[in-house]
């Protein structure tokens, strides 16, 4: 990959929508991780005012370190850069006495953690809101678009996405050109999501260099029984996600009323 030639057409890119949408800058969600480590940073080369958002949900302590380290870096590098931190724990806490909680159910700690997702979003277009910036994606291809990684109307919930049509191991390949922390490169990727320490891999049961050579087969129109032993389980993981999450990936269905029923 070419990655100087990369990272100047996603500034230039992002520069161009956001003065074409008349906007005046971006709002990043930082959580620690490459993805948005990444993003923040291209985000910052346009030159343009970049707010990173720091929004602990009871995180781990080294996600919350790895993001502030990752945002004093960029603010001693780009003047146009500025930050705040907005606790959503107190948030978090307070919904949930107000929903009827079914502890039986199976779903309940993936739908919190969902409802994290989403309190993250309402969060940034907050800040969107008030000061015209653009809410700024920060998902890859494979989680885009491959697996659907991703809540709807939660870190799904964006205006822009600069990198989602980068695989996970070209973001990291950006991440080192772009001199971020090596905490943040070498760091397991995780949604933190569930106030604990699984990462994306223990959630999907594939990692992203696995997942990203699915995705390449998938592509080429490979099917399950081209493959035996691991490369079958990852491809057959792959597929089974690809299928369940369409809708996620596909545009919102929308009935469509017969002409004659209008009249």
């Amino acid at each position: 990959m070419q990655t100087e030639n990369v990272v100047k057409h996603i500034v230039n890119w992002l520069k161009e929508y956001a003065t074409s949408s008349k906007m005046d800058g971006f709002v990043v969600g930082i959580s620690g991780g490459i993805d948005s480590a990444v993003t923040s940073a291209l985000c910052a080369k346009t030159g343009m005012r970049t707010l990173c958002v720091e929004m602990p949900i009871q995180q781990s302590m080294n996600q919350v370190n790895r993001g502030k380290e990752h945002i004093e870096k960029l603010q001693k590098k780009h003047a146009n850069v500025s930050s705040i931190e907005v606790n959503l724990t107190p948030v978090f806490e307070t919904f949930k006495t107000q929903i009827p909680t079914n502890k039986m159910s199976p779903l309940l700690n993936l739908t919190l953690a969902n409802t994290r997702a989403r309190l993250r979003m309402t969060t940034l277009y907050y800040f969107a809101g008030l000061h015209r910036y653009l809410v700024v994606g920060t998902g890859n291809k494979v989680e885009d678009f491959g697996v659907g990684f991703f809540t709807k109307y939660g870190d799904g919930g964006v205006d822009i996405s600069p990198i989602a049509d980068l695989m996970k191991s070209e973001v990291f390949q950006l991440g080192s050109h772009l001199n971020i922390s090596e905490s943040i490169l070498k760091a397991k990727p995780t949604d933190g999501l569930f106030g604990d320490d699984r990462s994306d891999e223990d959630q999907l049961g594939a990692s992203y260099d696995e997942l990203e050579w699915a995705m390449k087969m998938d592509q080429k129109g490979s099917e399950i029984s081209n493959f035996s032993g691991r490369e079958q389980l990852v491809f057959s993981i792959y597929k089974n996600l690809n299928s369940a999450n369409q809708h996620k990936m596909n545009p919102i269905p929308v009935c469509k009323i017969p002409l004659n029923f209008k009249k």
